[in-house]
């Protein structure tokens, strides 16, 4: 009894002390955009999504006014479109933390391209969920990203950064579509960030020096951009020059996103040529990694770890910068895995003061035995009929099935009625 007791507060102090660490994230600054032309089913859907309700966030809506205001002139009008369907969850988090995201049918950018591009407009240390309840360019959700930052914060983003934000955001996408093929996205991606970084780091606004980190970089990945490319983003680099950034605040996240890129292409066989360097000092990183994880089964994710995947159906579209975030089970399966433990713990207990009178009951028989038969064939010593027959009783144990039920409430024809019509969906964007 004393051990069950123990263990028993132990589960209750496990309980109070995670009820505290929900309070407290409660109370942070938690911020959802939507897309305006969402209908309120869609809208319900995405809340579910995110893992919220309505009373528990800020909501702001995010039109396609809002979005031509950093696009307009940068995106092409087919591109831009005329309705707005993405989704932004964001969460501000602790210096230091980097930015961490998930993106879920958002097929124009990848959520490595999205971390590089939030550190453009001036975003350091934030968890984001980009989505939509089906397939989206996503070119509204940036928008999103920026305005529900600045909410959660009350501070206001510098405005010529989210411009040139913006406009990393279609130059990267524009160069992904050229280059093409499974790895276009992360080599424009790897280009992008990598000169940025460069150029950050450095401190460089000489336009040859920029030339020539462009054409390095583009080599390193294999990539041979056009003239018109090549001096998009040359005029890229020479604003983001211009513009304050501390490296050491933001190298976190650009590093995070060469990383990620890095890992990708080296699952795809197209390693980019960054120099023996970099690969050893990748493979020390990936040891890293792998020791890390052994002991950080349990990190934290926070508001990816709420997303719930099955929601948006076997086909959706799910990236993450850290692929723990992928497929994690919903909140109504870790109640019941929890109320499982529970009743494991419960039930072990249960078995264990049944066995104990189990065998205090053995015992006391085994005294009252206090001749017990050594020869049962002997024919000196005449058998009863009662003391050979014994009656057993067994007892059959019924089990009953456990119906399994899913939480999938998304209702299919409602997502997929707009799927081919979306205008914030590029029509050859997909090569």
């Amino acid at each position: 009894m004393k051990i069950k007791k123990k263990i028993t507060s132990l589960i209750l102090c496990g309980a109070l002390f995670m009820s505290s660490i929900n309070f407290a994230f409660a109370d942070s600054s938690r911020v959802v955009t939507l897309g305006a032309n969402l209908s309120k089913e869609q809208r319900a859907t995405m809340l579910k999504y995110f893992g919220v309700n309505e009373n528990e966030v800020v909501i702001i809506e995010v039109n396609n006014q809002e979005e031509r205001k950093y696009l307009q002139g940068v995106a092409t009008e087919e591109q831009l479109g005329r309705k707005t369907f993405s989704c932004a969850y964001v969460e501000p988090t602790k210096t230091g933390s980097g930015i961490n995201v998930k993106t879920a049918n958002i097929t124009w950018a990848t959520s490595s391209m999205i971390a590089s591009i939030m550190s453009t407009c001036g975003i350091e240390n934030a968890n984001v969920v980009a989505a939509a309840p089906f397939p989206v360019s996503g070119t509204g959700m940036m928008t999103g990203i920026m305005k529900a930052f600045e909410d959660a914060t009350g501070e206001p983003l510098d405005e010529t950064k989210k411009e040139i934000a913006s406009e990393e955001l279609i130059i990267t996408g524009d160069l992904a579509d050229e280059i093409g093929g499974e790895s276009g996205q992360d080599k424009a991606t790897g280009i992008i960030n990598d000169i940025k970084t460069e150029i950050i780091k450095n401190n460089t606004s000489d336009t040859i020096q920029i030339a020539d980190t462009i054409n390095n970089i583009t080599n390193n990945y294999n990539v041979t951009l056009t003239p018109e490319q090549e001096q998009q983003i040359k005029d890229l680099m020479k604003k983001i020059a211009n513009q304050d950034y501390d490296y050491n605040s933001i190298k976190n996240a650009l590093n995070s996103v060469k990383d990620n890129v890095n890992e990708n292409l080296s699952a795809m066989g197209e390693n980019p040529n960054s120099g023996l360097f970099d690969s050893i000092k990748g493979w020390f990183n990936g040891i890293g990694n792998w020791v890390a994880g052994i002991f950080e089964a349990n990190k934290d994710l926070g508001i990816l770890e709420n997303t719930n995947d099955n929601l948006l159906g076997d086909g959706a579209q799910i990236d993450a910068t850290d692929k723990d975030a992928i497929n994690l089970p919903s909140s109504e399966q870790v109640e019941g895995l929890f109320s499982k433990i529970w009743n494991w713990f419960t039930g072990l207990f249960s078995s264990n003061n049944n066995s104990s009178e189990s065998n205090t009951t053995n015992e006391s028989t085994d005294q009252n035995n206090e001749a017990p038969v050594e020869n049962n064939h002997s024919n000196d010593v005449p058998t009863s009929n009662t003391d050979n027959n014994t009656n057993q009783d067994s007892s059959n144990e019924s089990s009953e099935p456990v119906e399994n039920s899913s939480n999938n409430d998304l209702n299919s024809s409602d997502n997929n009625q707009e799927n081919n019509t979306s205008s914030e969906e590029p029509t050859n964007l997909n090569n």
